[in-house]
């Protein structure tokens, strides 16, 4: 028969539903008894939903019972009230001074657009008068600082807080001031941990309405050290209309949810194309995925973003269309989106 130590080792094999994190690593493993009848594992689960909870039992039998020596498995769970175990209790939630509201852009995976959504709703949000921040919290992929501009160097207060550069307008931060681009980013997550901290906490970010935040796709550790470290007032989703990218952005929203952080809405990226010869509207990627997701999921639909051609050279250029080109139709649709946001962060702050 394995000693409890054995099997809460095993354990950290077993996933909370939608995340990356083990369950052990949550803190609801509470105790763990071995008896001559068997193996007894009991859980503390604040606030899950059933599915999630019906999913950690069955992972848990599976897994303890398959090591040898185990005659039998059982699983005592006791819910409580909402506290989230994706939290560590003695952590608090911080503001940051000066910033009214702080939102995150993300998604489910890569390759939906996220950050290029990310910078023009920043810039949007700027064109309608809010002060505006925006910070890379990609790591490994830091895509802003391409988009918005990398010229100019990043210095120092005397305080040794980080001043961020500023251009169209807004302030915003990237790791890729930090590195070259030909070089790789191989960090632990202690190390991504500490940097993201300096970037929420130690950047000068003066007086903003809003603090925009590019997180990483998915839902792993560089996520939940933004959830776990900085009062969010909302999260925006990023999906594109097929339903391979729709099952992933799913986790994205439970992800909010699990720490109590309202979804201000789903936008659907690359939503279709107008021909430019034909001048036809092609659904590339299928259409209207993101507002039946909204509707299942009860959250508002921020609306739909086309694939266009200046949409993408502005990213590459540092030229943000919504920046270069305020009267482009794409710039209104962005700007339609951003309305509705800071509607919801009005609304939420009432």
């Amino acid at each position: 028969m394995p000693s409890p130590n054995e099997i809460l080792a095993e354990l950290k094999k077993v996933k909370y539903p939608g995340f990356t994190r083990d369950i052990v690593s949550f803190g609801i493993v509470k105790d763990i008894e071995v008896g001559y009848s068997g193996v007894t594992v009991s859980l503390t689960i604040p606030s899950a939903n059933a599915d999630a909870v019906t999913r950690i039992v069955e992972d848990i039998k599976t897994t303890v019972a398959a090591m040898p020596g185990v005659p039998g498995v059982k699983v005592d769970v006791q819910q409580t009230a909402p506290a989230q175990p994706r939290t560590a209790p003695a952590m608090q939630r911080r503001s940051i001074e000066g910033v009214k509201h702080i939102i995150a852009v993300a998604s489910g995976k890569g390759g939906v657009g996220k950050s290029t959504v990310a910078v023009n709703l920043a810039l949007a949000m700027k064109s309608l008068g809010w002060r505006i921040g925006l910070m890379d919290a990609d790591v490994y992929g830091p895509s802003v600082a391409m988009m918005v501009g990398i010229d100019g160097k990043v210095n120092l207060t005397p305080e040794r807080k980080i001043i961020p550069l500023e251009r169209y307008g807004i302030r915003y931060i990237s790791m890729a001031f930090f590195v070259a681009d030909e070089q790789a980013v191989i960090w632990r997550g202690p190390m991504v941990t500490k940097l993201e901290t300096e970037f929420l906490f130690n950047v000068q970010w003066g007086e903003l309405d809003c603090l925009v935040l590019d997180l990483p796709p998915g839902t792993g550790d560089a996520q939940l050290t933004i959830t776990q470290r900085v009062k969010l007032d909302g999260g925006v989703i990023v999906t594109t209309p097929q339903e391979i990218a729709l099952v992933d952005v799913r986790r994205g929203v439970q992800m909010f949810s699990e720490v109590n952080v309202p979804v201000l809405g789903v936008v659907e990226n690359m939503s279709y194309y107008i021909c430019g010869k034909c001048h036809k509207r092609h659904e590339i990627f299928s259409h209207g995925g993101g507002a039946r997701l909204a509707e299942d999921l009860e959250v508002p639909f921020l609306g739909e973003l086309p694939i266009t051609r200046e949409l993408r050279e502005g990213g590459d250029n540092a030229m943000p269309l919504v920046a270069v080109n305020p009267a482009h139709p794409v710039t209104a649709s962005f700007k339609a989106v951003a309305s509705k946001i800071i509607e919801g962060l009005e609304a939420h702050s009432d």
